[in-house]
């Protein structure tokens, strides 16, 4: 399938850019924050199957105008002087069809699958870890190493998981073993809170699945991954119980720690499913404010 540049932007293929001046190990390089689409959401994976009336008022508190049931999917693109590294691999082409558009973006981005030379995960639920297989069953960054966070890649490659995550989820652990194993040994394991390339360090926020972590990019700028999934719900409640964490109280935790450092520090931050990808984070009371760039 081929896409026009026309489509490409028509689309929001490619969100926006930001120049980073680099530090620590890393040389200075360019952050893009590209599309995978959107996601098509059941309203219990928000609502947790009770009343809507609560996910209404965060809306209309944040001032988002948008649909809470389809969420961009937005990932984070690394360009230094020696690597290219993306930030989860989205979908690919077997979960959502309003998903599986990253080889387009990175195509408009000046960036072919064969330059990726990391893929770092922030964890292994279907629209961050099912695109690094394509359509063929083959990889679809030829040339990459999967980075996985140690916690993360023992619970998606314990036959048990798919046991113990609950019947809506069995297909996401399933899902999950068969990729990981498909790559073998192209995904290198990496300690939760190291670096899984150079001048990259993770930062643990685990809940939302048992191993997800961030990520602290060499400017400052954090890759927040699923740790805040939207801006509604876990900005205007963020100590609240979400239907959408695997661990609810864990990752309230780690929510409320990462947007409280997020609101102190200014830092940019990219969030796979807010608004714009590309943005910060402010201080509201005891709620907290998405402001896209």
């Amino acid at each position: 399938m081929e896409i026009t540049r026309r489509e490409a932007l028509a689309g929001g293929l490619v969100v926006t850019s930001l120049g980073l001046a680099g530090r620590g190990h890393a040389a200075g390089g360019e952050l893009t924050v590209v599309s995978d689409g959107r996601l098509t959401l059941p309203e219990a994976m928000l609502t947790g199957g009770g009343d809507r009336a609560a996910l209404d008022a965060a809306m209309a508190a944040s001032g988002f105008d948008l649909d809470p049931l389809a969420p961009p999917c937005n990932l984070t693109l690394l360009r230094t002087d020696d690597r290219v590294v993306l930030f989860d691999a989205g979908a690919g082409p077997e979960f959502m069809a309003t998903t599986g558009e990253v080889p387009y973006a990175l195509k408009e981005a000046g960036v072919r699958l064969d330059e990726v030379t990391d893929v770092v995960m922030t964890h292994g639920h279907p629209d961050h870890l099912w695109g690094v297989l394509d359509d063929f069953g083959d990889p679809t960054f030829p040339e990459a190493t999967i980075h996985m966070p140690a916690t993360e890649m023992a619970y998606w490659t314990d036959p048990a998981t798919v046991e113990t995550i609950g019947e809506l989820r069995q297909a996401f652990a399933v899902g999950a073993a068969r990729r990981l194993a498909e790559m073998g040994d192209r995904v290198a394991v990496f300690a939760d809170d190291g670096e899984p390339v150079p001048g990259v360090r993770a930062l643990p926020t685990f809940g939302h699945t048992p191993g997800h972590v961030s990520y602290l990019l060499p400017d400052g700028a954090v890759v927040i991954g699923d740790a805040v999934a939207n801006p509604h719900l876990a900005m205007r409640d963020p100590g609240g119980s979400h239907a959408n964490d695997q661990d609810p109280e864990r990752a309230a935790r780690s929510r409320v720690d990462l947007l409280t450092r997020l609101a102190s520090d200014g830092a940019a931050a990219v969030g796979f499913h807010l608004p714009g990808g590309l943005g910060t984070v402010a201080r509201d009371g005891d709620a907290f404010l998405w402001r896209p760039a």
